[in-house]
């Protein structure tokens, strides 16, 4: 029955991969071993295969497709938004998820897709060291996604403080992208009446919501760019403040949704697939990695999406989903990977079995 299931993958991503019959496979019983094992380690993977290959073979096995495995930049991310189906806009969300193996560091910078119901890493960057990264790098990020996409795919970026600067937000507004970023409450910016002040003291009497126009840093040559800025305090009296280049009325709300991100991460991690749990460290690696989860998170999600229909999430008394939309469609794979393996890789029907091949 196992093998059904292997079958229908290979047949949905041939036409997509210039990938060996031999690798494919490998690579198939990757996404699904993860799924069912709960990780990505590859000596626990190695033990999901359904055959009676010893373990240190296919562990082997596993380690050679890492090793010679390159299917380019930005491979996944074509067969990821025919497998969430029809939709013409969807939220950016950017952000990075980092950890340390040993004393190295994992850092990823990550742009991912959300709709009303789905959050999947969409494109990504191995930074290959720790802390933030620079204007060049999120630019770069970008300038592949809008290779591959058009601009009017974009509802909003949103992102949180460390995604600032003006080279950075300069570059959005003149490739027309809406964002919606949070910035610090020390930014200094010059208002429309010429004034240069800090955020903080601008809206030191700030109770409410307010909204206002200014340019960044004491700039005040004309040429500088008009930014909008919405502000509200929120529990302990501090500042939330985000930075559009569109009207403001609703960018508050807006900013809500860049939290489904750190939920992306956590589903990635603790709550599915155990991210942390890898021993790669190489970014060629690591970049292939997270494209296999990426595809693992992407048939979660349709999944769920399958499964509920129009209905609506229960909550619980305190307000929340008894359980993610993520969760509900990563337990429904594992229980129709052992019952019924045709109806768990449904989802995957849903790319196309013949399209110009994307690598």
């Amino acid at each position: 029955m196992f093998n059904k299931a292997l079958t229908t993958l290979k047949e949905r991503l041939s036409p997509h991969l210039a990938l060996s019959n031999s690798r494919l496979e490998t690579m198939c019983l990757l996404v699904v071993g993860m799924v069912n094992a709960r990780t990505v380690n590859l000596s626990h993977l190695a033990c999901e295969f359904p055959s009676d290959t010893k373990v240190e073979s296919t562990y082997r096995r596993l380690q050679r497709f890492f090793q010679y495995v390159d299917l380019g930049p930005d491979w996944a991310a074509p067969l990821l938004v025919k497998m969430i189906g029809p939709c013409t806009s969807w939220y950016l969300c950017l952000d990075r998820t980092n950890w340390k193996i040993g004393q190295r560091h994992v850092n990823f910078l990550v742009l991912a897709l959300v709709t009303r119901r789905h959050r999947i890493p969409l494109m990504w960057s191995v930074l290959g060291r720790a802390g933030n990264s620079d204007t060049a790098q999120r630019v770069a990020l970008m300038e592949r996604y809008l290779s591959v996409f058009e601009v009017s795919t974009i509802k909003f970026l949103l992102a949180d403080r460390e995604f600032i600067g003006a080279q950075w937000l300069d570059f959005l507004h003149k490739n027309n992208i809406p964002f919606v970023i949070r910035i610090k409450a020390n930014q200094i910016v010059t208002t429309q009446d010429r004034q240069t002040k800090n955020l903080s003291s601008l809206l030191r009497t700030c109770r409410g919501k307010r909204d206002f126009n200014a340019r960044f840093g004491g700039n005040k040559s004309d040429e500088a760019t008009w930014f909008t800025f919405a502000a509200k305090r929120i529990k302990g009296g501090e500042l939330l403040i985000v930075v559009t280049n569109r009207p403001a009325h609703h960018a508050l709300t807006t900013y809500k949704k860049r939290w489904a991100i750190e939920n992306l991460f956590g589903d990635t991690k603790t709550r599915g697939f155990n991210l942390e749990d890898t021993r790669l460290t190489i970014a060629k690696k690591l970049d292939l990695l997270l494209g296999l989860v990426a595809l693992a998170v992407a048939w979660a999600s349709k999944t769920a999406a399958k499964l509920i229909g129009t209905r609506k999430m229960k909550r619980k008394k305190h307000g929340y989903f008894a359980k993610s939309f993520f969760r509900i469609g990563f337990d429904q794979i594992r229980k129709l990977l052992r019952s019924d393996p045709t109806a768990a890789v449904s989802p995957w029907l849903l790319i196309p079995a013949k399209i110009k091949r994307v690598v």
